[in-house]
């Protein structure tokens, strides 16, 4: 999908499944919650008057084609947010029109972070700050074997799936 710029923030090192194009700036500590308000201030800082939208890599079955209508010029007039929900009641994605430092601490620092309610809160927290939210497709992030097996069969010809198909359980993990 189009973008300005492609900025990982990892916790590691990037290996050769990183493709070209990406800038990988370290994650840093703490909590979920400081380290999101942490990669929104790096996009921020690296591109001032661009959007920004953070993806979380559990959610495989996410397609350009998922993003591209929502998060085009068109679609993006009078947007100031994307929220993408989880079937888990929490968030898959979350994109800043305006990002700043401040305003993704504002939204993110102390939002309780994997619960059924993260998703109810942190939309709290963006209309709290009067923003308008576009909300993404709702997916199911992988969190438990019994996801994975929910997203590969959504995504039967994806990469994960295969990947998922070849692995060999012991027995006592299958069940």
């Amino acid at each position: 999908m189009p973008a300005g710029q492609r900025l990982l923030v990892l916790d590691g090192e990037p290996g050769s499944w990183l493709p070209p194009g990406w800038q990988v700036v370290p994650q840093t500590t703490g909590g979920l919650d400081r380290r999101l308000a942490a990669a929104f201030a790096h996009a921020a800082a690296s591109a001032p008057a661009a959007p920004a939208v953070l993806v979380g890599m559990d959610t495989p079955q996410l397609t350009a084609a998922m993003l591209a209508e929502p998060l085009s010029p068109a679609a993006r007039v009078g947007a100031d947010a994307w929220y993408g929900p989880a079937t888990d009641g929490g968030f898959w994605a979350l994109g800043l029109a305006r990002p700043t430092a401040e305003l993704a601490r504002q939204l993110l620092v102390g939002l309780p972070m994997s619960t059924s309610g993260t998703g109810a809160a942190l939309l709290g927290r963006l209309a709290a700050a009067g923003l308008a939210v576009t909300q993404l497709p709702e997916l199911t992030d992988v969190d438990t074997l019994p996801d994975a097996h929910q997203v590969a069969a959504a995504a039967p010809g994806s990469r994960f799936a295969g990947c998922l198909r070849s692995l060999v359980l012991a027995p006592e993990v299958a069940r």
